[in-house]
């Protein structure tokens, strides 16, 4: 029995990149030889065992045959006759199919190590193909080795094309798309996995909103929406204000759950509540900001009042933090955002308790409290007009 590391420990290693995770494949070994060492296994059905000390993933050299259509339509076959070999090959990109022996020696069959030199993101083999998932993979990679100067082959692209237009994308699980969006989201380069799913067209089937935005601009580097999002990486934003920042363009003449919406962009993904609450927000909203010096103090508390500002301050923030990503490098600092932010400040600044104590309850209580929030804002906003006259 062998053991091997293997991927992404392997290729990050080699780019001198933090190593997050350590997988090891088991050549020549049983599942039986490894549970009485003390391994855990995974799943029932899965060849694939933790470490009973370290917690690493150790996986029985296996091969895969495909069996039906999406990600999960695969039969694996792991036996002590599979080599090394045998398991690399079936894995997606040649920068991801190398191993490295206990002495430290890289195990190279399919030429990683030319294409991590040459910064290519290659597939190892036409069953790339098999995976639709493997086309936002490749995304996610370039957008996180953007930095480093990789970009996807040609040859791989064309093969990511054939799979879009081949309607296997539509096996795909919304969970597990969203898993990779929401990681690729949080990449250096957020906006080249935006790109690279325009390129080679799959971006037109997951999310045809956003690729009608960007088949508005020809020059794809000046894209509004992926400047956006680099921004957004700049600024190390949270995953929440890149999802918002994302869907801040998409139109909103149409219901909130019409086909195209950004609520028909949530459902399509079962995107987790603060990201979809956000996005929603920041798509209703965002014009206002736009437009603050000229809003009443009525509407500047009926804003406020639907963000829930007095009980969650933190969205308000992080509605105001994605509109300024959107207009940073035109004027910033953004000043009617940091005017939004002060004036929900005074407002906040109104408690209930000199109220209470004058005796006021119930409607009476609740008239005299917006009436003291209302002259809070009206008090900051004349100050803000004077300042800006």
């Amino acid at each position: 029995m062998q053991i091997y590391k293997v991927g992404g420990a392997v290729r990050d290693r080699l780019l001198e990149q933090p190593v997050t995770e350590i997988d090891w494949v088991v050549v020549g070994g049983t599942a039986e030889e490894l549970t009485a060492q003390g391994f855990r296994p995974v799943g029932a059905d899965f060849p694939v065992f933790l470490h009973p000390k370290t917690g690493d993933e150790y996986a029985l050299a296996r091969t895969e045959r495909k069996s039906g259509r999406g990600y999960g339509g695969f039969t694996f076959f792991a036996s002590p006759e599979v080599t090394l070999e045998d398991d690399l090959i079936r894995r997606d990109l040649t920068i991801n199919a190398m191993a490295e022996d206990e002495a430290g020696h890289v195990i190279d069959p399919y030429g990683g190590l030319k294409d991590l030199q040459a910064r290519l993101l290659r597939h190892v083999s036409p069953a790339f193909m098999e995976d639709p998932l493997r086309v936002l993979r490749v995304a996610r990679f370039a957008a996180r080795y953007a930095p480093l100067g990789f970009t996807v082959a040609q040859e791989t692209l064309e093969l990511m094309q054939h799979m879009a237009a081949s309607g296997e994308l539509d096996a795909l699980t919304p969970e597990r798309m969203w898993k990779e969006i929401s990681r690729a989201l949080m990449e250096s380069r957020p906006d080249v996995f935006i790109q690279t799913l325009h390129l080679c067209g799959a971006l037109a089937v997951l999310m045809p909103e956003i690729d009608s935005l960007l088949k508005t601009d020809p020059d794809l580097s000046a894209s509004h929406t992926l400047s956006v999002l680099r921004q957004c990486a700049n600024h190390n934003q949270t995953l929440p204000i890149r999802w918002a920042c994302l869907l801040m363009q998409v139109k909103r003449d149409q219901g909130a759950t019409a086909p195209g919406s950004i609520q028909a962009i949530n459902s399509r993904f079962k995107t987790p509540r603060d990201c979809s609450e956000l996005a929603l927000l920041v798509g209703q909203y965002h014009c206002h900001v736009k437009r603050a010096a000229e809003l009443t103090s009525k509407e500047l508390l009926e804003l406020f009042q639907s963000f829930d500002v007095f009980r969650r301050p933190t969205r308000l923030e992080e509605f105001l933090q994605s509109c300024e990503m959107d207009r940073y490098g035109q004027s910033h600092p953004y000043v009617q955002a940091s005017y939004i932010r002060s004036a929900a400040q005074a407002a906040r600044a109104i408690t209930v308790q000199p109220l209470l104590e004058k005796g006021l309850k119930g409607a009476e209580l609740g008239d005299a409290l917006k009436h003291s929030r209302l002259e809070a804002i009206e008090s900051h906003r004349q100050a803000y007009v004077a300042g800006n006259a």
